[in-house]
């Protein structure tokens, strides 16, 4: 199973409009983070977690031509706003996108012309299909794609495993039944917005214990925001965890 990260950044992304801090405009291209998404992919299936809005930019960038199906974290603009652009992988089939009953919601009220009955007549639209992720839980490659409970702040909302991978963004705690969902894992992703402390939002202190906590093989934080340099971090971080930057690719057995 191949990992790719689409996107590391939070909601402003890096560089962030009309800022002149030194991640803003450092040289290095790890510091520059398109909003969070990841590419999950076998040799029968693939899927992404979240369209952002720039989605299709992550597409080309990743030269990535076909898609199963989409798994939504929940209904945030830096999470969801290139839904629009799923619709190149929907001209010869109907995708699916699995979210919690929240999320889909939102999804209709916000992308009503995506899913209304009085779609746009004659107009070339996405064809997708909405799924609870509690009721229909979509598989990859044979491996059921399982949704884990996450708090974002006060918004219950969902993160995702898959084998002995886990994807976890917009992360402020777990709720009591999502930890026995996270054990024995090779590889966790999770959100890591900043040194200092955040409402919504795990700081990197913060991520470091519930890390330690869960004991994956290796950690890699993303979502992370322009407090945050990719070459210090990375020195500061313990040997099994690192920062994700946008394009890193990991293989991890099915």
């Amino acid at each position: 199973m191949k990992v790719t990260f689409l996107g590391t950044g939070t909601s402003h992304g890096i560089p962030v409009i009309g800022c002149s801090c030194r991640v803003c405009r450092s040289d290095d291209p790890k510091d520059s983070r398109w909003r969070a998404s990841v590419y999950i992919a076998n040799d029968q299936e693939s899927l992404v977690i979240d369209t952002p809005p720039e989605f299709r930019l992550q597409m080309l960038r990743a030269r990535i031509t076909s898609l199963h199906a989409v798994c939504f974290t929940h209904g945030h603009a830096d999470h969801v706003f290139g839904i629009d652009d799923l619709r190149t992988f929907t001209r010869e089939q109907t995708l699916p996108l699995y979210a919690d009953r929240d999320t889909l919601l939102s999804m209709q009220k916000r992308f009503d012309y995506l899913f209304s009955e009085h779609s746009f007549c004659g107009s070339r639209i996405a064809d997708l299909h909405l799924q609870d992720i509690d009721a229909s839980q979509p598989v990859l490659g044979g491996m059921p794609v399982i949704p884990v409970p996450v708090l974002h702040g006060r918004q219950r909302i969902t993160g995702y495993r898959i084998g002995p991978f886990a994807y976890l963004t917009d992360c402020s705690g777990l709720p009591d039944e999502s930890w026995g969902l996270l054990e024995d894992l090779e590889v966790l992703v999770i959100g890591a917005l900043r040194y200092r402390p955040h409402p919504t939002h795990y700081s990197i202190p913060q991520v470091l214990e519930v890390i330690k906590e869960l004991n994956p093989r290796i950690a890699y934080l993303t979502h992370m925001c322009h407090d945050v340099s990719h070459a210090e971090l990375e020195r500061k971080l313990p040997h099994s965890v690192r920062p994700a930057f946008d394009g890193l690719t990991i293989e991890l057995p099915a």
